[in-house]
């Protein structure tokens, strides 16, 4: 908001560690956090212009905060964007989102790849107030075309997508939508501003999920909408006003502080993905790996040259036999048996987190929906963490080499 540090022309990793907004008179060089939820006023008249919008200045921390602020100052200038808004978690920065820009009647086209709670709230709770939406393929872009409508105001995409990191071509659906005065959202979830910026492609709008690898150490829960500075003042301030899908400034505080070390990270959490990736697709017990790094990936060459050259931490594998009954049981066995990875549903963390898709992310989901998006019984995910790599193949191995 107010009094952020100009740290315009220099590296991410620079602006990273040093945008935010300026020190308090004490001069602190941690950014400070400042719990309070209201801000006095040095009179009537400065307080009715800063509640109207005509002055800058914090007034309450649903929807002003100087430690929300310096967040939201450091992820808009890594993703490239004039301006951010916090909010409570990924899923709210969505919501906010689809409140700030849509209306009944209006139209959605989504990639039916997606994350299973997105696919929820565009495709059902917001059916419930008259909004419309077309779920297509991830990756063919004559879908996307086909599946327009003059009613159509927004295309959403995620890249890559959880869990089976399909890539779609973010500049093609920027086109697509730009054509008909549509917006395009990419939530940049998997690969953070590190690996990826997707404004730079053409995105109107870059969502994220805070509780992911800006944090890093999975500690908080927290979102954020990227864009220009007429779409967040005009479209989400406003909701966020009335609705409140507030970030605490604490949270804030948190993924401030882990967008730090977010580059060095991401760097270090896809080396050993790849690297892991590349093993599992040796394994007689592998059917498939899913990661953007390996060159059997369908989109790898669109990934490298959207990702900084690198795949993500986030890799997914079917267990071979997926034809057999027991393809859910011979999943959960590969899992069940790590001793070492963390058997969650999240990630982003420094911790390896391994997970079975199709009955937690995407649980929710019909049948119908997951065989859609391609989710198998017998597919495993893997979020890659800092352990070193020889620990997380024996770890695997214990369930991989004892499927019978």
């Amino acid at each position: 908001m107010k009094h952020v540090q100009d740290t315009g022309g220099l590296h991410r990793d620079t602006q990273a560690v040093r945008t935010a907004v300026a020190p308090s008179q004490y001069g602190e060089n941690s950014e400070a956090l400042y719990l309070s939820s209201s801000f006095t006023q040095p009179d009537c008249e400065t307080a009715a212009r800063r509640f109207a919008g005509e002055e800058d200045g914090y007034i309450y921390s649903r929807f002003t905060n100087p430690t929300v602020s310096s967040m939201e100052a450091r992820l808009a200038a890594l993703e490239g964007t004039e301006a951010c808004i916090g909010t409570a978690s990924g899923m709210a920065a969505i919501l906010l989102l689809c409140m700030g820009v849509l209306k009944a009647g209006d139209h959605v086209v989504c990639s039916r790849s997606v994350f299973g709670s997105t696919i929820k709230l565009i495709g059902s709770e917001f059916a419930k107030f008259g909004v419309q939406s077309t779920f297509v393929s991830q990756t063919d872009v004559s879908e996307w075309e086909r599946a327009l409508q003059p009613n159509t105001k927004l295309l959403f995409a995620e890249t890559p997508t959880n869990p089976l990191t399909d890539v779609c071509d973010i500049r093609a659906l920027a086109d697509v939508a730009h054509g008909i005065g549509a917006l395009l959202a990419v939530d940049n979830c998997f690969c953070s501003p590190a690996l990826q910026r997707p404004a730079s492609m053409g995105a109107d709008v870059v969502i994220h999920s805070g509780t992911k690898y800006l944090d890093g150490q999975g500690r908080v829960i927290a979102g954020a909408l990227c864009g220009t500075k007429d779409l967040i003042q005009s479209k989400l301030i406003p909701v966020m006003r009335s609705a409140g899908m507030s970030l605490s400034p604490f949270n804030a505080w948190v993924v401030l502080k882990g967008m730090e070390t977010l580059g060095i990270r991401m760097e270090a959490q896809s080396a050993r993905a790849l690297a892991l990736a590349q093993w599992l697709e040796t394994h007689p017990a592998v059917e498939r790996v899913y990661y953007p790094g390996l060159k059997s990936h369908p989109q790898h060459e669109l990934a490298m040259r959207q990702q900084s050259g690198m795949g993500g931490a986030v890799l997914s594998f079917d267990v071979e036999g997926s034809i057999s009954a027991e393809a859910r049981a011979r999943a959960f066995h590969v899992i069940d048996s790590t001793q070492l990875m963390s058997v969650s549903a999240n990630l982003g963390d420094v911790k390896t987190i391994i997970t079975h898709p199709a009955s937690t992310s995407h649980g929710r989901l019909t049948e119908a929906q997951r065989s859609d998006a391609g989710i198998r019984q017998n597919l495993v995910r893997v979020a890659v963490g800092l352990e070193h790599i020889d620990d997380l193949k024996a770890d695997l191995l214990r369930g991989l080499d004892t499927l019978t």
